[in-house]
């Protein structure tokens, strides 16, 4: 899938440092403003116990899971939507990207310097919606001069849509974000047309201090309140803490600093996870004795299409998909077992693929 997050956030909040533990990527992360001037890419594996069943079951010869793309961004500042420090850079970037992680900082380090001074993540948060709102209502701006140059002729349709995006600036002047306009079916294809910044889907990560990842502190006890009316999910992690895992060589070392932490699973693990729902995307499997494959779709994909994902040619020639649920096959243990059990369904063209499928498709080219 090409679908991919973008972290931001005022420079020096941990951007770098959450982004080196998702890829091992190693990103330069430093206590300076703008350490991070062209965005990093890297590819995050996507952590699915539901794999690793799969894998204890087939015992492949080879086991792939799924992942996505990350960006980390250009921190911003006040004054970005202006082009003050990398902003004209910082948005480009972002309007590239699906989703948003935007990362704040919820922790006191006298040694880890603040562009502003002091911590205060609601007032961090504030400066990035403006900036990006700021954006949006210029974008805006040149798109209602258009739509009203179309509407000159009287035409129903162009009189229509300029009615839509002056909703939508009014929407935007009220310091709203955009992904909180209610986009109605006949609008849906203009409002989607104009890629607008504060329309993506956010995740909020706090990066707390080490004793704070469970239950947080008063910054983000503070920063939750704020955000109580966005609908978005808030995750703790320590950045730092985080780091140090990704450092560690075996499975059995991790997850005994884990243990010496009182946590269940890294706290990377959790912004994958959260990243991958708030793209819209699911999992299916193929699983046979060659590999056991995680495969990405978005929600609601039909069978040809998430064959497709394999190879365009098993689209092209799909006759139909046989589909045992995963559930199926953790409790038979096997493709032959449930096949004799009868739980393998015979699907065509108009399956909606669930996720944790395991899939088999017949095709004809």
């Amino acid at each position: 899938m090409a679908l991919k997050c973008g972290i931001v956030g005022l420079p020096n909040v941990g951007k770098s440092t959450l982004f080196n533990a998702l890829t091992s990527a190693k990103a330069l992360a430093a206590n300076y403003p703008f350490a991070t001037k062209d965005p990093n890419v890297g590819m995050i594996t996507v952590p699915d116990p539901r794999l690793d069943k799969l894998e204890e079951l087939v015992n492949p010869q080879k086991v792939i899971p799924t992942t996505i793309e990350i960006v980390d961004i250009a921190g911003l500042i006040k004054g970005a939507s202006q082009g003050e420090g990398l902003g004209n850079q910082f948005l480009a970037n972002i309007r590239e990207v699906d989703a948003i992680v935007h990362v704040v900082r919820c922790f006191d380090n006298s040694n880890v310097v603040h562009v502003d001074g002091s911590v205060d993540p609601v007032r961090d948060k504030e400066i990035i919606d403006m900036e990006l709102l700021l954006k949006d209502l210029e974008t805006i701006e040149k798109r209602l001069e258009k739509q009203r140059k179309q509407a000159k002729g009287g035409q129903k349709d162009e009189v229509k849509k300029v009615e839509i995006v002056e909703k939508i600036k009014a929407h935007l002047e009220a310091n709203n974000p955009a992904r909180t306009f209610e986009v109605s079916d006949d609008a849906a294809e203009l409002f989607n047309s104009m890629m607008l910044l504060t329309a993506k889907p956010i995740l909020y990560v706090c990066n707390v201090d080490e004793e704070s990842t469970q239950d947080g502190n008063e910054y983000t006890t503070k920063f939750k309140a704020r955000v109580a009316d966005e609908n978005a999910e808030v995750i703790f992690v320590s950045a730092g803490i985080e780091a140090d895992i990704a450092e560690l060589e075996t499975k059995e070392e991790r997850l005994e600093f884990l243990e010496e932490m009182g946590l269940s699973e890294p706290g990377v693990n959790r912004v994958i996870n959260s990243c991958y729902k708030l793209l819209n995307l699911i999992t299916y499997f193929t699983a046979g004795e060659k590999e056991v494959r995680a495969w990405t779709i978005e929600e609601g994909t039909k069978a040809p299409q998430a064959a497709g994902v394999i190879h365009t040619d098993f689209e092209k020639g799909f006759i139909r998909a046989e589909v045992i649920k995963y559930a199926d096959y953790i409790q038979l243990g096997s493709e032959q077992a449930v096949k004799e059990a009868g739980k393998m369904n015979v699907e065509g063209k108009e399956y909606v693929v669930g996720d944790a499928d395991v899939m088999h498709f017949r095709f004809n080219v």
